[in-house]
């Protein structure tokens, strides 16, 4: 087959498809050769805006490395990593509900003990965070893997000024109690920009909008016979709820960050600093049964 034309080169391609002998793999490539012919023939791209869109790619691409990816800014900022999370992670009642993992997570965190202090000495607000664990009919998980992280006063992240701070901090994986509760102290986090030094970065700035982040606290939460859960606890008030640049923002995930002035904090901890306190439940979904 030959001399192909804008209206006869897709059918074209997706024969030549038919070759692969997967078919999950057969069917994504048919539809994304279907939608990226009939995206191009929608906006009729010029040669130069082609080996634009090439060019943006390659640098996106390049820019990816162990502290910062790129691609995964690209997705979130475009709505792709949110629409992917949607498809897999159905709202449903007694369950906590998931958003974004976000390109800071740090693949086995270091574990500390309940009640610890991960701020590592970075300068901020004191901040307590407590909650609990437990499967959607309340059964408390005891044991369950709790890893959170989360920026600082400023909105940097650790991997993204290690070189400044010497190692991992305001990051941790703690497990949670015989009643599946956990609580830990570190500092309240600022909301933040996402890289915007680079291709995603321009790519915002033409589009007329913001990289701008509401302050948050990250949770990755996993407990046998039960779904992972990745999600983010929100600062209500925060500037940004509204136009987070990643939309990632659920109404049931923003709480109080409450103020409290110098005292005996929740933990039995005498503190001589205004603090804030942090509290949320999680539950978790049951993996479904496995076919045998």
């Amino acid at each position: 087959m030959r001399n192909f034309n804008e209206f006869t080169i897709t059918d074209a391609v997706i024969e030549r498809v038919q070759q692969a002998e997967n078919p999950r793999i057969r069917e994504i490539s048919e539809a994304v050769v279907r939608h990226l012919h009939a995206l191009v023939r929608e906006v009729r791209p010029t040669q130069e805006e082609w080996k634009f869109a090439i060019d943006f790619l390659t640098r996106t691409g390049q820019l990816c490395d162990d502290k910062r990816q790129e691609f995964i800014l690209l997705s979130d900022t475009l709505g792709i990593s949110m629409l992917v999370d949607a498809i897999n992670h159905a709202g449903g009642e007694g369950v906590t509900e998931t958003t974004v993992l976000g390109p800071f997570y740090v693949e086995s965190p270091p574990e500390r003990a309940l009640g610890e202090d991960i701020s590592g000495g970075m300068e901020g607000a004191p901040l307590y965070v407590s909650g609990s664990v437990s499967a959607a009919d309340g059964t408390p998980l005891a044991g369950a893997a709790v890893d959170v992280w989360h920026s600082d006063e400023e909105g940097y992240y650790d991997v993204q000024q290690l070189d400044a701070i010497g190692g991992l901090v305001m990051r941790a994986r703690f497990r949670t109690d015989e009643a599946g509760r956990f609580h830990f102290w570190t500092i309240k986090p600022a909301a933040y920009p996402i890289p915007h030094d680079g291709p995603v970065g321009d790519m915002l700035a033409v589009q007329g909008r913001h990289p701008w982040r509401p302050a948050h606290v990250h949770f990755m939460i996993a407990a046998p016979g039960h779904e992972r859960l990745v999600t983010h606890i929100f600062v209500a008030g925060d500037p940004y709820l509204d136009s987070d640049a990643v939309f990632g923002v659920k109404d049931s995930l923003i709480r109080e960050f409450v103020e409290y002035q110098p005292g005996r904090a929740p933990d039995g901890r005498q503190t001589d600093r205004p603090y804030f306190h942090l509290h949320y439940d999680f539950q978790l979904r049951r993996e479904p049964a496995r076919r045998a």
